[in-house]
């Protein structure tokens, strides 16, 4: 399978513990797991966030005052793909820690999840399309050799 093309900007807000985000998200590995989600070429900016700047983002474009793992700003999706995702480093890692799995592998998994958004993937329009979603997710990570995030299958 050819993977398309992608022009990446990895920004890192500022953190507590960025050396231990920044550890997990070498770009080399971003660009992959976002590669392998990916039916165009794209532009894709990836910020990572404090929690204050995730939950005024939350606030400011979904009406929900809390910070989430992560949010996706699609721009267009043909010819190319063009969007921003910004994930909560403190959510992701909390997330990671209560699920049982590595700070890597929920940040992979969220990438997959946010650049599936980007390309018109929504798990909020039925249930169906929620589970057509997660299936996918689930493909793509077991093909970078992730295990599957929901625990089902």
């Amino acid at each position: 399978m050819a993977l398309n093309q992608l022009q990446l900007s990895l920004q890192f807000g500022d953190l507590p513990d960025a050396a231990q985000h920044r550890a997990a998200l070498p770009r080399h590995q971003v660009r992959r797991w976002i590669r392998h989600a990916l039916s165009e070429d794209a532009e894709i900016t990836v910020r990572i966030v404090n929690a204050e700047e995730g939950q005024r983002l939350n606030r400011e474009f979904r009406k929900k005052d809390y910070a989430t793992n992560v949010l996706t700003f699609d721009y267009a999706q043909n010819p190319v793909v063009i969007a921003d995702l910004v994930l909560c480093a403190p959510v992701v890692a909390q997330e990671a820690q209560a699920q049982g799995k590595t700070l890597q592998a929920h940040y992979a998994n969220l990438l997959v999840h946010g650049t599936l958004h980007a390309q018109g993937w929504d798990h909020e329009t039925s249930e169906a399309d929620a589970d057509e979603m997660e299936d996918y997710e689930i493909a793509i990570l077991k093909e970078m050799g992730f295990r599957n995030p929901y625990g089902k299958g």
